[in-house]
C-alpha cells in the first residue's frame, strides 16, 4: 500500500484539526488572525471509490481600524484537495490558510480518511508482546533472551491499537516495545521516545498493511511490514517489520485480557 505523507503532529497523531500555525515574531497586542469556521466534519471518512466533495471553510477577520468584523472567506487558500485519491485508502489532509492583520498567516487542517466501510473485523485493543515468538535480528533470537540480557523488563506490555475509522488503526508502538521497553528507553528517558508510532489498515480477511510510521528517537520510519495478519479467534497480531534496513523482527502480539 502506498505510504502517504506523515504529518508530524506531536505525540499521537494528534489530529491537529483546529490548531493554527502562526508566525509569532514581531506580534503586538493589536494583531488579529482570521477566525476560521470549518464546514462539515474535521475528521471525514470517505468510502473508497467515491468522490470527495470539500465542504469548505469560512473565515472572518476583525478590522482594528474600523472595529468591524469582515467576511474574508474568499481570501482563504485551500491546499490538499488535489492530492486526495479516493481510489487509494489512506489519510489525506486539507489545509485552509489566510492572512490576518499585519500579514500574519494562520490555518486549520481537515483530515480525510479514505477507507472501506465494509470492513467489520476489528482488532482494537491493548496487546502484550509474545516474548518467545517475537524474534529480533538475522539470527531470530527471541525477545525474551534480549530482555534478560538488558534487564529492563521481562514482558513488553501496553501495545495499543486504536480504531480511527473502519479498517484503520493507530498503534502506539509497531516495534512491540523493542526500544521502549526491552532496550530501556522509557526507563532511561521517561518518555515514549523509542516507540515506533504509526497507522495500519485491516481488511475483512485479517490482512494488516502499513500506512505510515514515525519514531521520535531518530525521526524516521519503518521500511515496511510484511505478512501482517490478525487472528480474531485468538486475538493475535503477527507481522514482519523492517527498520533502517538492518533492524528486522518478527512481531507476535496477544490481546490482553
Amino acid at each position: 500500500m502506498k505510504i502517504f505523507r506523515y504529518l508530524a503532529i506531536g505525540a499521537l497523531m494528534v489530529l491537529a484539526l483546529n490548531s493554527c500555525d502562526k508566525d509569532t515574531e514581531g506580534l503586538t497586542d493589536t494583531t488579529y488572525y482570521v477566525d476560521f469556521t470549518m464546514l462539515g466534519d474535521e475528521f471525514m471518512i470517505v468510502p473508497v471509490g467515491t468522490e470527495f466533495v470539500d465542504p469548505g471553510c469560512t473565515g472572518t477577520l476583525y478590522d482594528k481600524n474600523t472595529g468591524n468584523t469582515n467576511d474574508v472567506t474568499n481570501k482563504i487558500i485551500v491546499d490538499g484537495v488535489e492530492d486526495i485519491d479516493t481510489d487509494v485508502m489512506g489519510f489525506y489532509y486539507v489545509t485552509y490558510s489566510a492572512q490576518g492583520s499585519d500579514g500574519y498567516w494562520s490555518s486549520v487542517t481537515r483530515t480525510v480518511c479514505v477507507c472501506d466501510p465494509s470492513v467489520t473485523l476489528d482488532l482494537e485493543g491493548t496487546y502484550n508482546t509474545d516474548m518467545t515468538e517475537s524474534k529480533y535480528g538475522a539470527a531470530r533470537n527471541p525477545f525474551s533472551a534480549y530482555a534478560a540480557s538488558y534487564g529492563y523488563t521481562s514482558q513488553c506490555t501496553g501495545i495499543k491499537f486504536t480504531k480511527m475509522a473502519p479498517g484503520f488503526y493507530y498503534c502506539n508502538d509497531l516495534l512491540a516495545g523493542w526500544y521502549d521497553q526491552v532496550r530501556g528507553f522509557r526507563a532511561n528517558y521517561g518518555s515514549s521516545l523509542g516507540c515506533m508510532t504509526g497507522y495500519v489498515s485491516l481488511d475483512n480477511d485479517g490482512n494488516i498493511s502499513l500506512i505510515s510510521s514515525h519514531i521520535n528517537a531518530w525521526g524516521d520510519s519503518l521500511d515496511y511490514i510484511d505478512g501482517g495478519k490478525y487472528d480474531d479467534a485468538t486475538g493475535t497480531i503477527s507481522y514482519f517489520a523492517s527498520y533502517a534496513s538492518v533492524v528486522v523482527m518478527d512481531v507476535v502480539l496477544h490481546k490482553a485480557n
